[in-house]
């Protein structure tokens, strides 16, 4: 496997996590539109909007700071905010993460520790199959 199709697989995995577990999370199908509607989610107690702006302005680790330090794994929207700050993350090229000292395998270890502290453990170990 080249490279950049690691990297293109890892983005593909990542997006494939957050599908399913939107799916069994919150129990119906996830639809890529609801990143657009992105104004309803917090997560820690902020906006995911302002957590957006914070990676596009190259502050990828400060946000994930923010995301990981208080986000409460009871909170549905709160972990669905995270899987979408991560899935947002997978989506930036690999010029623009490596600049803000990031990489798309730390985006991967990210949504997996997400999904594993929600109780999904078992979705987080299923690499093949994504």
């Amino acid at each position: 496997m080249l490279f950049e199709d690691e990297k293109d697989y890892i983005m593909r995995m990542v997006k494939e996590m957050v599908r399913v577990f939107f799916s069994l999370m919150l129990g119906k199908k996830y639809v890529s539109v609801e990143l657009e509607d992105k104004n309803k989610y917090k997560v820690s107690g902020k906006p995911l909007k302002e957590l957006l702006i914070m990676a596009d302005n190259g502050e990828i680790n400060e946000a994930e700071n923010v995301v990981l330090s208080d986000i409460d794994y009871s909170n549905k929207n709160e972990v669905a905010a995270a899987a979408l700050f991560y899935q947002y993350l997978s989506e930036k090229n690999d010029d623009f993460l490596m600049e803000n000292n990031y990489s798309k395998e730390e985006v991967l270890d990210g949504i997996k520790q997400i999904i594993e502290k929600s109780g999904y453990s078992d979705l987080a170990n299923i690499d093949g199959i994504l």
